[in-house]
């Protein structure tokens, strides 16, 4: 069943259904949930589908949240969403969050899938999506599934690239983040940016 496609009434349904059967010896964990979806026995499965429906529903409420004023006017509530949306990703994934004039967000999309260490970004991709969206700025961000959030040279290299590309279309780069696990590291706090 595709989350993101039911509504927010439907998730709460689905999330408030009684229980067939509760295990008080195994805790829950939204990453578990996330990773384990398909090894799981019955009653498990259903547990880990109310996890996959809470965890859709924070997404939203979070998104929603950063839709309403400037994106960096509450990084909290952005990192809390970058934190939940790469929980128990074993692949790296780059999303680009599109964002008005007034850095409200526009709309957040997933742009690269890589492997467990790497990701394979283009530039040209970035541009056409920011263009797409009438976007006037834009913060980038990708995961690390090692567990290791300290951005890399090339993580740097990368985010010079596309400052310069997006700079001669007019659009500005305000971060790039690099989560890991529970740590989100703001380049834009380091100077990097």
């Amino acid at each position: 069943m595709n989350l993101s496609a039911l509504s927010r009434a439907d998730l709460v349904r689905e999330l408030l259904s009684p229980l067939v059967c509760a295990s008080s010896t195994n805790p829950l964990h939204v990453s578990d949930a996330v990773a384990q979806m398909g090894m799981l026995g019955t009653t498990d499965t259903v547990l880990a589908h109310r996890l996959g429906v809470a965890r859709e529903l924070l997404l939203r409420d979070l998104r929603e949240q950063m839709r309403s004023g400037p994106l960096m006017t509450s990084p909290q509530v952005l990192r809390d969403w970058l934190r939940l949306y790469c929980a128990g990703l074993e692949h790296e994934v780059f999303l680009a969050l599109y964002l008005d004039a007034q850095h409200r967000l526009i709309e957040v999309e997933e742009l690269f899938r890589g492997t467990l260490t790497q990701t394979s970004v283009y530039p040209r991709e970035v541009v056409k999506g920011a263009l797409a969206r009438n976007a006037a700025a834009l913060a980038v961000a990708h995961n690390h599934p090692s567990g290791e959030a300290e951005p890399s040279r090339a993580d740097e290299l990368l985010t010079q690239n596309l400052k310069h590309a997006l700079s001669l279309v007019d659009v500005r780069v305000i971060d790039h983040f690099v989560v890991a696990g529970d740590t989100v590291v703001s380049f834009a706090e380091r100077g990097l940016v």
